[in-house]
């Protein structure tokens, strides 16, 4: 197969997914935004989390909630990605090991009212798993953003949003398509767009 027609297969994949995600998985999207917004004007936080390609999902996220998505006058909003501060992670992970890297944050930083993005694309991060347990504890709003297989998160979330996919690309491409839809109705809330 030339690289004609695997970047072919590729587009055409990615848009058979889209499709599904439109089909099925808008509610859960729709809700789970609500519940962002429904936190951001109670004056509570947004974490997120997640590890590899889901790490730079939860920085991007935090990135637009600080600074805009495309309404340049709305205020910014307070979002922290876990995955940013080197000290901490180092230091937690050192002391505490890998799976408390997100948890332990949470413990320090979150109250009852915040809500937590985990993020993963297997649906199985053990770090991503001990902080919603901890949010959960807290009494944060939960959503777990994972691929095709909830059933973990599900415990400790209010909301899933779950790709019905099983490769990683494609549950990442449609992970950055929710947080985009999730900015939007954001900013559209807070910048009366």
């Amino acid at each position: 197969m030339s690289h004609r027609e695997r970047l072919e297969n590729l587009f055409e994949s990615h848009a058979d997914l889209v499709r599904v995600v439109k089909s099925t998985v808008l509610d859960s999207i729709e809700k789970s935004g609500g519940t962002l917004i429904q936190t951001l004007d109670n004056g509570g936080t947004i974490f997120i989390a997640g590890n590899g390609g889901s790490a730079a999902d939860a920085q991007h996220f935090a990135a637009e909630l600080v600074g805009r998505f495309f309404i340049k006058t709305r205020r910014a909003l307070p979002g922290i990605a876990l995955t940013v501060d080197t000290s901490a992670l180092t230091a937690i992970g050192n002391d505490f090991g890998y799976e408390k890297l997100f948890a332990r944050q949470l413990e320090g930083l979150a109250r009852a009212g915040d809500a937590f993005v985990g993020i993963t694309t297997g649906g199985r991060s053990p770090n991503v798993l001990a902080a919603l347990e901890v949010a959960h504890k807290l009494g944060l709003s939960c959503i777990g953003l994972v691929g095709a297989d909830g059933s973990a998160v599900a415990p400790y979330c209010g909301q899933v949003v779950s790709i019905p996919h099983a490769e990683t690309a494609r549950v990442q491409e449609m992970h950055i398509t929710v947080i985009h839809g999730w900015c939007d109705m954001i900013d559209r809330h807070f910048g009366g767009g």
